[in-house]
């Protein structure tokens, strides 16, 4: 890892493409800024932007194409085949090898309990071996819990960045409300001295501690 500065700030979504990844390129266009895309097949009728994406300058990463807990996590052997196939359509869309994944969940989910006991503990440990790095998150939209308007998704962000020196935001590009956010974000973090950057390599990664 190389430290990227102070007052810098990774957006990062997950569990794209879907109906609102297009409007939320062109806000990241908007003001030039680079993000970090966490991608999935669930919706396969927009697959087609994980290219799109890339085209704009941003970095794919992998999130699984299933997306589903019960597949995924019901072994090892399971996860990566399925970490496989999401691998496959984003090699075929860009041309480029991601080397980034996020676990759905995080990897201190308590979901995996149900269908392996210490799965996530042997996941942290096996990734690299399989050449990727795992990256988690260190301020939360809440776009994923209670939170439901894009008015509440930026104070938690803004919010959560002024408390960290290096921030990895988590949001949905698949939560219309969560995408309509990024633009008050962006021109607050911007108007506040911050440096929005996509992920690669040698971003600080952050690791939750499984607890399964």
């Amino acid at each position: 890892p190389i430290n990227p500065g102070d007052k810098v700030v990774y957006l990062t979504f997950d569990d794209g493409p879907s109906r609102y990844t297009s409007r939320l390129l062109d806000i990241l266009d908007k003001y030039g800024v680079k993000a970090t895309f966490f991608v999935t097949n669930q919706f396969p009728n927009y697959q087609n932007m994980i290219g799109e994406t890339h085209r704009r300058g941003h970095t794919i990463a992998l999130h699984t194409y299933s997306h589903n807990y019960s597949n995924i996590y019901s072994s090892e052997d399971a996860y990566y085949n399925d970490l496989e196939m999401i691998h496959n359509v984003c090699v075929s869309q860009t041309g480029v090898t991601p080397t980034i994944i996020r676990f759905p969940g995080g990897t201190n989910n308590g979901v995996s309990k149900n269908y392996c006991a210490g799965i996530m503990t042997a996941l942290a440990q096996s990734i690299c071996y399989y050449g990727y790095l795992y990256c988690d998150w260190n301020v939360s939209s809440g776009d994923a819990g209670g939170v439901s308007t894009s008015e509440k998704v930026t104070a938690n962000v803004i919010a959560g960045i002024q408390k960290n020196s290096v921030s990895i935001v988590l949001q949905h590009d698949i939560k219309g409300f969560s995408v309509e956010a990024v633009d008050d974000i962006i021109f607050w973090g911007l108007e506040h001295g911050y440096t929005f950057l996509p992920m690669t390599d040698t971003t600080p990664m952050v690791h939750y501690k499984p607890n399964n």
